[in-house]
């Protein structure tokens, strides 16, 4: 009763919760792409994933005549999984391709990369965020143009030999942290106009990039730079990668600690602007946070549903016993709840330039969901390996990977403590923050009663700005917010989300869902069989 290969498997066709989203949140015209990416995604990068993952990046600050040269070496599957998402859109089709419904797109196509291999999703998100920054500085636009587009070119060379780039950074330091504006890289204007970088970096990602936006410490404070690896002239910029990090996972990705020796760099944004400037990524970053701890978990359920359709226990498949559907079923909902509000904060990311309802929302959603996506994606993918026994313990599996990765977004980005200080400040500094988040509260209003009284009940706490029940209130809010997006849209997972998440019909674990529930429509919708 060995399962089969789970893959070759078409990711896009096989889930219905992310085409319905794409679909109701304006990316259908792309739908065709995704579909073509869905298909690669479930098959040869599926593959390539593990090779990228079993032979780690390495680090070679020598050549063999002694010369300095700070590079990182990694495995042909690594740059081949780049390419695909260079090539496809992943990192920059927000850019190159500018219309209503692009972000939409271009989130789900991160979703569906992340399933097959999460590390290389670290410096396709930086890459993409980067743009908008980089578009608003009249000198770099050559640099915001190659890293837009759809073109992944490895070489360690200048940018002027490359038609595309990618991007990594440089912000935390040992003795900050999160704490950026405790930071003490220098950075001294040269006469030319550029500026030497002096100092170090805690976690500098990504650090095979073309370039790096760095926060160092000028005249007029703590500022936001340009960082390119290598000089016009073809030279080395002066920064020495010290070593590399030995993480808990994300291990197709190089992450390293690095020093500045004097390194050229062009400023962004005004001298002592620096966090501002950072500021303009992090809704683009804390999205596609979302996204991928969406997809961690889309990824695990798809595991667990596909092995317990073939494991037969005790005289009939794992899938068609009481206790195990209902661990699947909540898990399909967890899921699906997960997937719909990332998509829906992706239109509003979206819309944010043309519609401030949009923008606002978008301000405050993407801290929420962050916070919450990101904190239930390992108690999740834990339960989908139970599903599986030992094997899912087995590194033939993809589901040790997913359990090692599955930590690092709620801690990337700004972990869950800023996350939820965050909201607390959006909502008492922007009356535009609570505006919106009420109007999308109010937007399923009517359709079940237990929601309408848990957000009466919310509505009456979100003018609280205590910071010791922060963690609270953003939980419920999330909550609330996914509720109201599955009701909107008539999912079928709808009222049983609200039974159990708002209405108190549901424990502490995965798998305590009401007994009189029927399961039987979300593992059909989970996972065609």
């Amino acid at each position: 009763t060995q399962p089969p290969p789970f893959d070759p498997r078409d990711l896009w066709a096989d889930d219905v919760v992310l085409r319905e989203a794409v679909a109701r949140e304006g990316g259908e015209a792309f739908a065709e792409r995704l579909a073509d990416y869905g298909a690669l995604a479930g098959d040869e990068l599926y593959r390539l994933g593990f090779d990228a993952n079993r032979d780690r990046p390495r680090l070679r600050t020598h050549d063999r005549t002694g010369q300095r040269i700070d590079t990182v070496e990694f495995h042909p599957a690594y740059h081949r999984l780049m390419e695909a998402a260079k090539t496809h859109g992943v990192a920059g089709l927000s850019w190159h391709e500018p219309v209503a419904g692009a972000h939409v797109a271009r989130a789900a196509l991160s979703y569906l990369h992340h399933q097959a291999e999460a590390g290389t999703s670290c410096p396709l998100t930086m890459t993409h965020a980067a743009v908008p920054v980089l578009q608003r500085e009249p000198g770099l636009r050559e640099w915001a143009a190659k890293v837009a587009t759809p073109h992944y070119d490895p070489r360690d060379v200048p940018i002027a030999n490359k038609a595309g780039i990618t991007l990594g950074m440089g912000m935390t330091e040992k003795q900050g942290g999160s704490d950026v504006r405790a930071n003490a890289t220098t950075a001294t204007l040269a006469d030319d106009g550029m500026y030497a970088l002096v100092g170090h970096k805690w976690f500098f990602s990504a650090p095979m990039s073309d370039g790096f936006l760095v926060l160092a410490q000028a005249e007029g404070g703590l500022t936001c730079f340009l960082m390119p690896r290598r000089l016009d002239d073809g030279g080395k910029n002066a920064f020495r990668l010290m070593r590399l990090k030995d993480k808990l996972g994300d291990w197709a990705n190089a992450s390293s600690e690095v020093e500045f020796t004097g390194a050229r760099a062009w400023r962004v944004g005004e001298e002592g602007r620096g966090v501002a400037t950072i500021i303009e990524m992090v809704m683009l970053t804390r999205l596609d946070c979302m996204l991928g701890s969406a997809a961690e978990m889309r990824m695990a359920l798809a595991q667990a549903l596909h092995h317990t359709r073939h494991r037969v226990a005790f005289g009939k498949p794992l899938v068609e016993q009481a206790l195990m559907r209902n661990v699947l079923a909540d898990l399909a909902l967890e899921s699906e709840a997960a997937t719909a509000f990332a998509l829906r904060v992706a239109r509003a990311v979206d819309a944010a330039p043309r519609d401030p309802y949009e923008a606002a929302f978008a301000r405050v959603a993407t801290a929420v969901g962050k916070f919450w996506i990101c904190k239930r994606v390992p108690a999740f993918v834990n339960e989908a390996q139970e599903c599986l026994g030992g094997a899912g313990y087995v590194e033939e599996s993809i589901l040790p990977r997913l359990y090692r990765q599955a930590p690092l977004n709620s801690i990337w980005e700004g972990s869950g403590n800023i996350q939820c200080l965050d909201v607390l400040r959006a909502l008492a500094r922007d009356a535009g923050v609570l505006d919106a988040i009420t109007r999308e509260l109010a937007s399923a209003s009517g359709s079940d009663p237990v929601y309408d009284a848990f957000v009466e009940r919310l509505r009456a706490d979100l003018s609280s700005t205590q910071e010791a029940g922060a963690r609270k209130l953003v939980e419920r809010l999330a909550l609330a917010l996914q509720a109201a997006v599955l009701l909107r849209t008539g999912s079928p997972a709808a009222r049983l989300f609200v039974r159990s998440r708002l209405g108190d019909e549901h424990g502490l674990v995965f798998g305590t869902l009401p007994p009189d529930t029927d399961v039987a429509v979300l593992l059909a919708r989970a996972l065609p069989a």
